[in-house]
């Protein structure tokens, strides 16, 4: 066996998924008591020189899977959202760029690409991206028609919420988010507008309890999917591994067999 393949075996390990998780998860908690003035006061240079280590383990990580694997190892999108990850922590942090520093804590996100419950869930969620695309028009055209209408309709009461179509969407959405919706906005435009109640139910009836739940479903709908495929492939690759065995123990024998001869 090559060392590419050792390598890549010792990488599919559960110990060193187990081990690379735990990584992530502590750096997590150093990037946390980075933020403390106090902990950076007390155990500044520790907190340093772990983050330094942390990162260089996801480093060495990368740079073993690109060794194994080669340039298949850019065909895979985690592996692709991982070097990006670690890439970014990469970037040296000058002035201009300060912002990365904040940025490192989505090394965070790696906890994703190496949990399988996790990557289920994303994969449920961008599997269901092209459906939900109709559903996201359908919402953009209901916003905007009832955009205009509350611009029409309150605009000259109430420009701070309806004076124009923007702020009349924004309102909207905050209406949708059921946030602050009745006291805050719906009940004040009553008492200026006492039928404005049969504008603003129907719209909540419309986005929040039937359109965001459509959404909701295409969601789990993919994530059942998602789960399914991931299932039935785990199936194959058994199947897969125990063929090979069986064939590895027929060819054994069959030596045996030759040199018994």
């Amino acid at each position: 066996m090559s060392i590419r393949q050792n390598i890549a075996e010792t990488l599919d390990r559960s110990a060193t998924r187990n081990f690379i998780t735990g990584v992530v998860l502590f750096n997590a908690v150093i990037l946390g008591l980075e933020t403390s003035e106090a902990a950076m006061a007390v155990a500044g240079r520790l907190i340093v020189f772990l983050d330094i280590l942390c990162l260089s383990i996801f480093v060495v990580e990368i740079a073993l899977k690109i060794f194994a694997r080669g340039p298949s190892f850019f065909r895979s999108g985690w592996n692709v959202f991982d070097f990006t990850i670690v890439g970014i922590a990469l970037v040296p942090v000058t002035q201009g760029l300060s912002v990365l520093r904040a940025l490192r804590i989505l090394r965070l996100l790696r906890i994703i690409s190496v949990a399988p419950t996790l990557r289920r869930v994303v994969d449920g969620f961008v599997s269901a991206l092209p459906g939900m695309a109709s559903v996201f028009l359908l919402m953009a055209l209901i916003f905007y028609i009832s955009a205009v209408m509350a611009t029409k309709l309150f605009g000259h009461a109430f420009p701070e919420w309806f004076e124009t179509i923007p702020h009349s969407a924004y309102s909207l959405f905050q209406i949708m988010t059921l946030e602050s919706w009745s006291m805050g906005i719906v009940r004040p435009v009553m008492e200026v507008y006492p039928y404005a109640w049969m504008f603003f139910v129907p719209f909540i009836l419309v986005t929040t309890f039937a359109v965001v739940n459509l959404v909701v479903g295409l969601i789990v709908n993919s994530m059942q999917d998602a789960h399914s495929q991931e299932s039935n492939a785990a199936t194959e690759d058994y199947r897969d591994e125990v063929l090979k065995r069986l064939d590895a123990i027929e060819h054994r024998l069959s030596e045996s067999r030759l040199h018994h001869k």
